[in-house]
């Protein structure tokens, strides 16, 4: 099919490298401007722009798509491409822009989205993160037709993906990625062959996975052992849990949930015990283990190894 996509990260990219390997032509691709990264804050084409250039594909990169917002001629410049594109249909992955009722009504099949959750659970833009963060035993993948609402649109196609105890948003992310691309083939097949069935989506159930904040990523001792580990899966790679130890900022990429109640005497947040194995840390109902752990500009470590380089003292308060 004569395709338009819109996408930005790397979860986009995948999408877009499976949609030509079953040799769609993607005639535009609409992607986010180019954003300043690194130490040197240069500026850096997204996963998805940069893969659309591999394969000589045109590239539009407005700031907004409201004819009536702050950048209309951004609008102007995007719907004429998509008005010379004269695409079937458009398929959205983590683009990052909200698509006004003019862009839904151009294509001539419509709009197609690539939500990575198992709808309506988890609508919004950050759905792989809370469905870690909120202990969901599975989430998966929704190609849904999309309205003018946030994630409302029909049910085309879903599939489910297990959690895993050890899966982090980085993991989970890389697996929904590759299913989100094979569905939306799928689904793409199923349109040409007129075989689409749109379901709508049940009134019960509907959750929203507001944006991540980085200051949610500051860990509360206080909060139970569960929940603390959970809010590290979930956080990782983005934003990184953290804490602060002896004054300093301190990454925890990985921790567990330990065995027994904390030692009497002992505050949320103070460390109980030190080993190779693992800095035990004194939560709510229990204690947390840490064993990934990362200093201000330095490399994220197993912490037998973080241990080699600073000294850690039982008794300690972090926080």
């Amino acid at each position: 099919m004569k395709l338009v996509f819109a996408g930005t990260p790397e979860f986009a990219a995948v999408a877009l490298s499976q949609l030509l390997a079953a040799g769609h032509e993607v005639v535009l691709v609409l992607t986010q401007p180019d954003r300043p990264a690194g130490r040197g804050l240069k500026l850096h084409a997204s996963p998805v722009k940069q893969l659309a250039q591999q394969h000589g594909i045109t590239v539009v990169q407005p700031r907004s798509l409201r004819l009536d917002g702050k950048y209309p001629e951004d609008a102007l410049a995007a719907r004429t491409a998509l008005q010379a594109a004269q695409a079937d249909a458009m398929v959205v992955a983590a683009y990052g822009l909200i698509l006004p009722q003019w862009v839904l009504d151009l294509p001539l099949q419509g709009c197609f989205n690539i939500h990575g959750s198992l709808l309506p659970r988890w609508r919004g833009a950050a759905p792989i993160h809370r469905a870690v963060e909120a202990g969901d035993p599975q989430t998966g993948i929704t190609i849904m037709q999309m309205d003018a609402g946030l994630d409302t649109g029909d049910m085309l196609l879903a599939q489910a993906l297990p959690i895993l105890d050890s899966d982090t948003t980085g993991s989970l992310h890389d697996k929904l990625a590759d299913l989100g691309g094979s569905l939306m083939v799928q689904v793409l097949q199923q349109m040409q062959q007129g075989k689409l069935k749109p379901i709508p989506q049940p009134a019960e159930g509907v959750t929203y996975a507001a944006k991540v904040d980085k200051v949610e990523a500051a860990i509360d001792w206080a909060q139970t052992a569960t929940t603390i580990t959970r809010r590290v899966r979930a956080f990782n790679p983005f934003p990184g849990a953290n804490t602060v130890l002896g004054g300093e900022s301190l990454k925890v990429w990985a921790a567990s949930v330990g065995h027994g109640t904390p030692p009497a005497g002992l505050t949320c947040g103070q460390i109980v015990a030190v080993a190779q194995t693992g800095i035990v840390v004194v939560a709510m109902d229990s204690v947390v283990n840490l064993t990934e752990l990362q200093r201000p500009g330095g490399k994220r470590l197993a912490v037998a190894d973080f241990l080699r380089g600073s000294e850690v003292q039982p008794g300690t308060k972090l926080g």
